[in-house]
């Protein structure tokens, strides 16, 4: 809140409510959504730990299952719908940050 481009917002008289949502909230948004994005990979690894910790049925349970018993074709297929799925994310949060700042281009 006390970068040059807030402050200049409100010498030139523009409302505090807009200040801190167009300004500084949108320029801090930016890294938030990085982490988020970056969190979401850790879940999915986190889910292979957690599920075959409390025995729960799930992707992360049926992973350890099938490497446990070499059933290599699920293993290779949930390794491959992991792998999309966090592609995937990380493509969202690139779009996001179009949406969020202007200046940032998706292309050239």
């Amino acid at each position: 809140m006390s970068r040059d481009f807030v402050r200049t917002a409100r010498a030139k008289g523009v409302s505090e409510g807009s200040v801190v949502w167009k300004h500084a909230f949108q320029n801090a948004l930016i890294p938030v959504i990085t982490i988020v994005g970056l969190q979401f990979g850790a879940l999915l690894a986190g889910a292979v730990v957690i599920e075959d910790v409390f025995t729960r049925q799930g992707l992360g349970f049926t992973l350890v299952k099938a490497i446990i018993t070499r059933d290599y074709p699920v293993v290779q297929a949930l390794v491959t719908l992991s792998a999309i799925v966090y592609v995937a994310i990380n493509i969202i949060v690139d779009v996001l940050y179009t949406y969020i700042d202007p200046r940032v281009r998706l292309i050239g």
